[in-house]
């Protein structure tokens, strides 16, 4: 089974997170929640709060296929501002495993330069922070290793292109059937 790591900073958006984690645990995929905040209550962007089930520096990394990072603000930022989240996510990548940001979140890839001569998508108005990537109009794109997405409105979306990287088109078209998703 694909072992994902969902990473929640305090300002994360709410629905990016649970939305991408409800469509990859209904997918089959075990995905933990991890905290970077040192606690497991985490408070997202609206006052949510959600209890993470691993702390940052608990986990091995090296048994994770895929790294997710929601959005939201300032989730994105306190991401952003993690520098052994910035080393595990360059570690990935450089490892060719896959990467998927949504909403403000490609903009901590995008000053990795990880994005840069790929296809990318982020928030409306946040471009500029994809550095020197191939700015797209779709509302999620992926590209080889990365999955970026545009923002919470598409966080299901988000969730279904992950998936698509573990498990075959038809259970992810039935999954999307199953969900009523247009």
């Amino acid at each position: 089974m694909s072992k994902i790591a969902v990473f929640m900073a305090v300002g994360f958006e709410e629905i990016e997170a649970v939305s991408t984690i409800d469509v990859l645990r209904r997918g089959g995929l075990e995905v933990d929640m991890i905290s970077v905040s040192g606690s497991e209550l985490v408070e997202g962007a609206h006052g949510i709060i959600m209890k993470c089930n691993r702390l940052f520096f608990d986990v091995d990394y090296s048994d994770y296929d895929a790294l997710v990072l929601p959005g939201g603000m300032p989730g994105t930022e306190n991401l952003g501002k993690h520098e052994e989240l910035i080393s595990l996510i360059g570690d990935f990548y450089k490892e060719g495993k896959k990467i998927a940001a949504v909403c403000a979140a490609p903009t901590i890839l995008g000053g990795m330069g990880l994005l840069d001569g790929r296809e990318a998508i982020c928030y409306p108005g946040m471009e500029e922070g994809l550095g020197q990537a191939i700015v797209s109009r779709a509302h999620i794109v992926a590209d080889e290793q990365i999955i970026t997405g545009r923002g919470a409105g598409v966080a299901m979306d988000f969730g279904l292109a992950i998936l698509r990287w573990f498990i075959p088109a038809e259970e992810v078209a039935d999954l999307r059937n199953r969900l009523v998703l247009p």
